[in-house]
């Protein structure tokens, strides 16, 4: 029997912890006073705690059956506040049958806002040995308690006993918490024998049909033999190991479309004294439970939350396998899978490496000569990243001195749904008098050749490689943009490097590219990007700072939250500061937080013309937190808080009203996560 030995574990303890039971809670069930028919289809109805004399009476009076719920009733939400913590005895079968039955009407296996039960249960108590009961009411309590059950069950439990208090846990903290001590280790991925074979059956990573495939750098001679042996020992996976070519052109990309696979990425690598390799490869975060790759700009977000936790390693290893892309891909890629080999993301690498840095232990000598190095090699991935990837044709423009994202792939990206470019491809199939399958098949085999389709495939694969995938500040153009967000990201790389070569290397560094670069050649590369975002990006008349056409020769007339990305990097002038945040606020602060753009900039709605993600209404947090860094830096402390407040309590009230779900965006004009 399960009782409750007024245990001493911490109320906010991890499932792991909290949900250890010791060998004297454990027993073959929880006592109940009554019996339960093991063929009824509706759970006992559990009744409020009574007086101590109800104990008496007959376990039919106690706990009876129901056919309906209406003589459940809705409670107000205030109790009478016990001298004596409240612990809940759960039966977590029975418990859960009842709840879902009662509360989950609409048959999602959650507990929210929209489902249309009472919102009441009542639950044995702990000190009662389960002879009484006391009402769990509210979506927010009784959605907590499903999902404690359902981690209680993941911890190997079936009866358990539940604090009052983590079910009534103030929801900030709560998700706080559960950021903390949950969703991150349900985030974490690793190359090894165990995540491979996981990886290996992502459909996202193996064409349907087909063996998975990992792909190794041609020089990472321990990557092949290690991801070799994996393939021998889990041959019922057929996982073939295929080395690239030294140089990997956009042609050859193209030509393994058709048989697209996982990236290898860093590892530790040594080997014992006998000599057999020793292959560690680093875990690493992803931004959603369904992904299984480690992604380009998302991990820079990934890792202020993980450094805020204390989990610097982590973060530490996604610098990493960023340095092992830029060294053997040459580029830190979209994420890494074989057909993003020719695209990039936003770069935010200099900045990552240098909070990551900041974070590391340092209290011993050696210690801080290992961070040292560390601090070495990552910002030499960097300065090569930045000098052979945005500097360099097809995304840097001679013209404006402003870069492009303008990734070098060519053909249809293999990525999409079968059927995504249809509406895109009819026309030339009609004008061909072929089918649409058809005339991708030919298009795909270079049997046709169509102008106008390859800058169509350009500008979207720079659509995916601005991670502002989709938006209509971007469609069918990206490629000729020199934007806001991408040339104010390069000129804090800029400031990064100058800084860090002054402050750690005397002003000067040996760059593995073949020649030394100094922090007074960065301070110049700075201000002749600070002056081209002025003449270029800036709009003294609108106050505010827009993509520029560099075939064109204009700007951009669309209204993008990403003109605050100036303040994050440094590169605006007071007073340009001054007239940015008096026209953002206008212009960009909704109900919920920043929307990406203004509702004019979008435009007219419609079936033809859908919505687009990264368009107004939609909010995200990328978004939100570079602006709040920049408004602090600037002084402008109380928008940043207002900022701050608005998009924390829109991801609260979600958390609350929707068995704690954390959505990656919003519709921050109208405060919901739900929308199509």
């Amino acid at each position: 029997m399960v009782v409750d030995t007024g245990r001493k574990i911490d109320v906010h303890a991890p499932p792991s912890e909290y949900y250890r039971e010791p060998a004297s809670r454990r027993s073959a069930g929880i006592h109940r006073p009554y019996h339960q028919d093991p063929h009824l289809s509706l759970p006992m109805q559990l009744l409020d705690e009574e007086p101590s004399e109800s104990l008496n009476q007959s376990p039919e009076r106690i706990f009876r059956t129901t056919s309906t719920f209406s003589n459940v009733r809705r409670r107000g939400s205030v109790d009478d506040k016990s001298s004596h913590p409240r612990r809940f005895l759960i039966d977590i079968d029975v418990i859960e049958k009842a709840l879902l039955a009662q509360e989950d009407s609409n048959g999602d296996y959650q507990i929210t806002i929209e489902d249309s039960g009472p919102k009441v249960l009542k639950v044995p108590t702990a000190g009662s040995g389960g002879f009484r009961t006391f009402e769990v009411r509210g979506t927010y309590m009784l959605s907590n308690l499903l999902q404690e059950m359902a981690l209680a069950r993941d911890c190997g439990m079936n009866q358990v006993v539940i604090d009052e208090e983590r079910l009534n846990e103030n929801p900030v903290n709560r998700l706080s918490r559960m950021i903390r001590t949950s969703f991150w280790n349900g985030l974490v991925r690793c190359m090894d024998e165990s995540g491979i074979q996981a990886i290996c059956l992502d459909p996202k990573n193996t064409k349907p049909g087909a063996s998975p495939i990992i792909y190794v750098p041609y020089d990472d001679q321990p990557a092949f033999e290690y991801y070799t042996g994996i393939a021998r020992d889990l041959s019922n996976l057929k996982i073939k190991v295929v080395k690239l070519p030294k140089d990997i052109t956009p042609r050859y990309v193209k030509s393994i479309n058709n048989e697209f696979g996982i990236l290898s990425l860093a590892a530790d690598v040594s080997y014992d004294a006998n000599g057999r390799l020793v292959y560690r490869p680093l875990p690493f975060v992803v931004p959603g439970g369904r992904f299984n790759e480690q992604y380009g700009w998302d991990s820079y977000f990934e890792a202020l939350g993980l450094l805020n936790d204390g989990r610097y390693q982590l973060s530490k290893n996604m610098v990493d396998n960023f340095a092992y892309e830029i060294k053997h891909y040459g580029k830190i890629l979209n994420a890494n899978r074989s057909y993003y080999l020719t695209r990039s993301q936003p770069p935010f690498l200099t900045d990552m490496i240098l909070k990551v840095f900041e974070a590391l232990p340092a209290s011993t000598a050696d210690e801080k000569a290992s961070n040292h190095e560390w601090l070495k090699r990552s910002f030499d991935a960097a300065i090569t990243e930045y000098l052979t990837v945005w500097m360099e044709a097809p995304r840097f423009d001679q013209k404006t001195g402003l870069s492009c994202y303008h990734p070098t792939g060519i053909g249809m990206p293999p990525e999409t749904e079968s059927t995504h470019f249809d509406h895109t491809i009819k026309p030339y199939a009609e004008r061909l008098g072929v089918s649409i399958e058809e005339y991708k098949t030919l298009y795909a085999s270079d049997q046709i050749s169509e102008p106008e389709l390859d800058t169509y495939f350009v500008h979207d694969r720079a659509v995916r490689e601005s991670g502002h995938d989709t938006s209509y500040r971007l469609e069918r153009r990206c490629a000729n943009l020199a934007t806001v967000d991408l040339n104010c990201l390069l000129y804090k790389y800029e400031v990064d490097i100058a800084d860090t070569l002054d402050e750690h290397f005397d002003g000067q560094f040996s760059w593995s590219g073949g020649r030394d670069t100094t922090a007074a050649e960065w301070r110049v590369r700075a201000e002749q990007r600070r002056q081209s975002i002025d003449r270029y990006l800036w709009n003294e008349q609108k106050g505010l700072y827009f993509d520029y056409d560099v075939l064109l020769g204009e700007q951009s007339v669309y209204e993008s939250v990403t003109a605050l990305w100036a303040l994050w990097a440094g590169c605006a002038t007071p007073s340009q500061a001054r007239k940015l945040v008096e026209v953002s606020c206008r212009k960009f602060e909704v109900m919920g937080g920043l929307v990406s753009g203004t509702e004019e900039s979008r435009g007219v709605i419609s079936l033809q013309r859908p919505n687009r993600q990264w368009d107004f209404p939609f909010g995200w947090a990328p978004h939100q937190i570079i602006a709040w860094y920049g408004l602090y830096n600037y002084g402008f402390v109380d928008v940043a808080r207002r900022f701050a407040y608005r998009w924390l309590f829109t991801i609260t009230q979600a958390f609350v009203d929707f068995n704690g779900v954390v959505p990656e965006k919003f519709d921050v004009v109208n405060m919901t996560h739900r929308f199509q």
